[in-house]
């Protein structure tokens, strides 16, 4: 991309902002800013409103989805440095993992299209989840300072025996409407993995839509064994059980047996707080993404 230089926007409090920071400088294409994470959507949006073409964000899926959020729908192309931990976006379109060489990509000319997720107006790039996964994450995040990854893993994982509220799940497939009550729902855009080590991954040529993943067991033994399962076999396995049920649609309703004021759900794993009912869609092409063209053909502008 020729020109003026390309705003590039540096989650301050990402582990690698210092390598980040470095890599674009580097580069020479790039107008860097270290930006707290509560001021990236305004200065994303303040850029927008000044005509940038492109600005580049450099953190985790959080900032990533942030920055989705503010350029959905408009002509400014979003570039992307992977600075988090799982980086699904970065991985979705093959995005190299080496800050230079991403860097290099960032400033290039070819770019890809893609679907986002909403729920409720918040946008979202690759999972949602609704129930007791959303007190796993909470229980391990709190854990896993003091025990490490794999034991608070596990410890959350059994606490979801302990805590099952189920909630009202409708969805439309085929022309008909169907119903379920549940404790866990997975929504993902474009169908997805739950398969470690690429929990979160898109399938390969998978279906494009909301892959709504809906447990149907309200046993605690079978919600767990059924976890399990998922993480060690892929969802596509799991899926195949009497126990989930796997769709992929344009639109799903979440809501809640009994009224409550607001729902902790989680989003692109973070957890946040959410008014039900819960309405998630699927918007076709909203986001214009800065790939590597080796692998992805150039969109027309």
């Amino acid at each position: 991309m020729s020109g003026a230089q390309i705003l590039a926007f540096v989650n301050s409090e990402a582990g690698t902002a210092d390598d980040a920071c470095e890599a674009l400088d580097k580069s020479g294409a790039f107008q860097v800013e270290r930006v707290a994470p509560s001021e990236l959507a305004g200065r994303i949006r303040r850029a927008v409103e000044s005509g940038a073409q492109r600005v580049l964000v450099a953190g985790g899926d959080g900032s990533i989805a942030t920055a989705a959020d503010e350029l959905r729908g408009k002509g400014c192309e979003l570039a992307i440095l992977p600075g988090g931990t799982l980086n699904h976006l970065a991985q979705d379109p093959g995005l190299p993992s080496d800050l230079d060489e991403a860097a290099r990509v960032a400033a290039g000319t070819t770019t890809r299209t893609i679907d986002v997720g909403e729920v409720n107006g918040r946008v979202f790039l690759n999972t949602s989840s609704v129930g007791v996964y959303v007190t796993y994450v909470r229980t391990r995040e709190r854990l896993e300072r003091r025990f490490g990854y794999w034991l608070a893993s596990a410890a959350a994982g059994f606490r979801i025996l302990f805590r099952l509220r189920t909630f009202r799940v409708t969805l439309e497939v085929n022309g008909e409407e169907r119903e379920y009550i549940t404790p866990l729902v997975f929504v993902g855009v474009g169908e997805r993995e739950l398969r470690l080590p690429s929990l979160g991954a898109r399938v390969a040529g998978g279906r494009a839509g909301l892959h709504v993943m809906v447990v149907q067991s309200r046993t605690a033994g079978r919600i767990l064994a059924l976890t399990f399962a998922a993480a060690a076999r892929g969802v596509r396995a799991a899926s195949r059980t009497p126990a989930m049920q796997s769709f992929v649609v344009d639109h799903v309703r979440i809501e809640p047996k009994k009224k409550v004021l607001a729902w902790n759900i989680a989003v692109d794993g973070e957890i946040v707080r959410v008014a039900p009912p819960l309405e998630y869609r699927l918007v076709h092409g909203a986001l214009k993404v800065v790939v590597g063209g080796a692998n992805h053909t150039e969109i027309p502008r």
